[in-house]
């Protein structure tokens, strides 16, 4: 099956519920794929969380807008950029920026105007990667001008049905919205990303094998998806019952993240921060069963305990000279090379332009 040049939701599901040895023939082949296509190269964004306002009020997430415990954050121009110099000084070759959603006018501007800096300082040496939500076609042109390229819109949930069960409803939490924006996303002409929770509650195989399908139908050039981690405070928590323990999600994701690679080849796997909330080698796992991104978390360590999307964040005390060395280091014991000063565009994007 593993094998086939063509996958339905039979044979996804199937993949999805493997075990035992048909579990490590999914990994190993997955793995053999990310080798074919990328060698053994993992590449790099240095993520910066820019911001933790937001307006939406999604039910899973720690930054919702009427969380009231949270010390709310913007970060100051001049230290976003010195995230970023400082990510060209390491070589990561990309940032991510990363926010909570806001779509004034002020935000708009100040997001051009930090693009159009890093773009001119870096001497356009940094990729740039965006995720910061529902935005109109205009700011999606805007930003794709200033200079980013890569923009990651995670749908969370491609079911209808379940993605209302996770979020308010009202127009700011509408479906249809969020698929208009991953279709704006990919007309301006950027690498288009997106992802979802894995393990929510409600959630079944089907509805993972569909999300896979989904993507594939999408068309996307990167993904970031990860298991889903219960905050007791948010209002999802109440159907924590219904919820598989954190290491059946965090294996159900690794076998997402190895079916995903066997389904779209070329595109670009991201080995997700909330997999070592759970694991401590959990990045570095998906690394070995398909995922080939790696965002090590380059925000000044006074912000990071702040933007907290789900509980146990790990890393929020290490400096970014540590994180550095930290994923040097694991990356040198699973055998992968980092791929240094090198953007690693999604060769699923740069093959469809020849």
């Amino acid at each position: 099956m593993i094998n086939k040049d063509v996958l339905d939701k039979h044979d996804l599901i199937t993949m999805l519920k493997a075990k035992g040895d048909d579990r490590m023939m999914l990994f190993k082949k997955a793995r053999e794929i990310t080798d074919l296509q990328n060698g053994n190269k993992v590449h790099l964004r240095g993520l910066i969380e820019y911001s933790n306002v937001c307006i939406k009020d999604c039910l899973y997430c720690g930054i919702r807008k009427s969380n009231k415990n949270l010390v709310r954050y913007t970060i100051n121009d001049e230290d976003v950029i010195q995230c970023a110099l400082d990510a060209l000084e390491k070589k990561y070759g990309s940032i991510a920026i990363q926010s909570g959603e806001r779509t004034d006018k002020l935000f708009v501007s100040k997001i051009s105007h930090l693009l159009k800096e890093i773009k001119e300082l870096s001497d356009g040496k940094l990729g740039i990667t965006l995720s910061l939500g529902e935005q109109t076609l205009e700011t999606y042109q805007e930003w794709f001008a200033a200079g980013a390229h890569r923009y990651l819109l995670r749908i969370e949930a491609s079911n209808r049905e379940l993605y209302s069960k996770i979020h308010p409803d009202n127009d700011l939490h509408n479906f249809d919205q969020r698929l208009e924006a991953l279709q704006n996303i990919k007309k301006v002409g950027y690498q288009l990303g997106t992802g979802v929770m894995i393990g929510l509650p409600h959630q079944t195989i089907e509805n993972l094998a569909d999300d896979l399908l989904f993507m594939k139908a999408l068309d996307v050039d990167m993904v970031g998806m990860g298991p889903y981690i219960e905050h007791q405070e948010m209002p999802l928590f109440k159907d924590s019952h219904l919820l598989k323990t954190h290491k059946e999600r965090l294996n159900l994701t690794f076998k997402m993240i190895a079916t995903l690679r066997i389904l779209m080849k070329d595109i670009n796997i991201v080995a997700a921060t909330a997999l070592q909330a759970i694991d401590k080698m959990g990045r570095e796992k998906a690394i070995g069963y398909g995922a080939n991104i790696m965002m090590p978390n380059i925000t000044p360590a006074i912000f990071k305990k702040n933007y907290n999307l789900y509980p146990n964040k790990p890393c929020i005390d290490e400096n970014t000279d540590e994180c550095s060395l930290c994923i040097d280091t694991k990356m040198k014991i699973i055998g992968s090379e980092i791929g240094y000063d090198e953007w690693g565009d999604s060769k699923h994007f740069t093959n469809s332009k020849v």
